[in-house]
């Protein structure tokens, strides 16, 4: 296959689904030579988070000098975005002819029916052929869905599993209480290994301490309350903790801080498990770390935030970080969403601070909820609410309204914002230039 071939195949897996359980991820890896069992990992489950931790660690092992993978999804600008090592996309090249090798691997076991393969299954085993082919020392990897039934937890030579805050998402595949949830994100954790933990709320706590306890695992979980000092803008935020002090990093948001000690936690875990890590290059990779479409400022004038705020959990933040940098200004949004997402409680935390709402849906993606349905869900929280018929009306429509006061929001699905930025980049003729909160 040629790298368009290759993209196509991609393409074509997708119509089967998402399925959670490890047989097919097992049969699959068998029959490539088990790549993942070469490489070693720092694991990250939760909700919320995740890939904030991920950019932040994977920032400070690069530029340590250690080859640093990461596997990411989903990713807003580009496909080959989900595979990076030391921050650079997979080559073409090399994902053409790694998925060559899954695709005859996926043709055998159709035949022998052994299972067929899902799009996550095929992509996580690419980045782990791609990592393997790459020598890396590290793999900063992050769970797709939940954790135990994740394919990425099909492997066995972790040194670290991270978990972020956990809430209530996915409820259909991974439990209708926070324990149950929490089950399903402590499923990574491995015998004998380091974990670190956000403060997490009492019945999810308490899921991961009896399951460290039970593989004897050593535990670590940040202290909130050693957190201080600490300086908020959309820019460039400070912080303080423990002993580091005057912490400086680029990512917006309020909740940006304890993804931050967590990062921190993490780091200080992998210095007492032999990592070289120096202070100046901790300090240094917390404020060069880039993660765009989370509370990301896409331009100044007008105002124009990213933010992938696509669960209720997310949707608390937002609002939160909304109060923080924008109390007494007119907040316009252009939100979209999965129909398979708690949107009327997403709609409940975010739609009263909003002066206006346009609501849209993901071009050609099938879990999109119609613009004009999610119109309507709108509507019975804030009133000032229409439909686009595309992301480019939607901008166009959102800039006029806010004029150079106001501030624009757009958020939900990750999917959508990516066309969003290119979109906002046309209509207020940035020249291409981003600005990263």
């Amino acid at each position: 296959m040629n790298y368009e071939e290759a993209r196509v195949y991609l393409e074509e897996t997708s119509k089967y689904g998402s399925v959670l359980g490890l047989e097919n991820m097992r049969e699959l890896l068998g029959r490539l030579g088990n790549p993942q069992n070469d490489l070693r990992f720092i694991h990250i489950s939760g909700t919320n988070g995740k890939g904030s931790v991920l950019a932040y660690l994977s920032t400070i092992l690069s530029g340590a000098g250690y080859k640093t993978g990461r596997y990411i999804s989903p990713t807003l600008f580009s496909y080959r975005e989900r595979i990076q090592v030391d921050g650079k996309k997979i080559e073409k090249e090399s994902l053409a002819a790694n998925v060559t090798k899954i695709a005859q691997a996926a043709e055998e076991m159709k035949a022998e029916r052994a299972g067929v393969p899902t799009a996550f299954e095929v992509e996580t085993a690419l980045s782990f052929l791609y990592f393997k082919e790459k020598k890396c020392d590290i793999v900063v990897l992050e769970t797709g869905l939940g954790g135990a039934l994740d394919a990425t937890n099909v492997i066995e030579t972790p040194v670290m599993e991270v978990i972020t805050p956990i809430g209530m998402d996915h409820m259909e595949f991974l439990g209708d209480t926070l324990e149950k949830i929490a089950e399903q994100k402590a499923g990574i954790i491995k015998p004998k290994t380091a974990v670190v933990c956000a403060k997490q709320k009492k019945e999810a706590e308490k899921v991961i301490q009896d399951v460290c306890q039970k593989k004897d695992c050593h535990l670590k979980t940040v202290d909130t309350t050693r957190i201080r000092e600490i300086h908020y803008g959309c820019e460039k935020q400070i912080f303080s903790y423990k002993h580091w002090k005057n912490v400086e990093i680029t990512l917006a948001g309020s909740y940006q801080i304890l993804n931050a000690a967590l990062a921190l936690e993490a780091v200080d875990m992998l210095r007492k498990l032999g990592y070289t890590l120096s202070d100046r290059q901790i300090y240094e990779g917390m404020k060069k770390t880039k993660w765009r479409g989370r509370f990301t400022l896409i331009s100044k004038s007008p105002i124009v935030i990213l933010d992938g705020a696509h669960n209720p959990a997310a949707a608390m933040e937002l609002r939160e970080s909304l109060n923080l940098y924008f109390k007494g200004k007119e907040l316009h949004y252009i939100f979209g969403v999965f129909r398979d997402k708690d949107y009327e409680r997403i709609i409940s935390i975010t739609a009263p601070l909003a002066k206006h709402i346009i609501t849209v849906a993901t071009p050609g993606n099938p879990r999109a909820l119609p613009a004009k349905e999610l119109k309507k869900a709108v509507e019975k929280v804030n009133p000032s609410a229409e439909a686009a018929g595309s992301i480019r009306e939607a901008v166009k429509r959102s800039v006029a309204n806010a004029g150079e006061d106001g501030v624009i929001i757009i958020f939900g699905s990750l999917s959508f914002l990516g066309e969003a930025e290119r979109e906002v980049e046309k209509e207020i003729n940035c020249g291409g230039e981003e600005y990263h909160g």
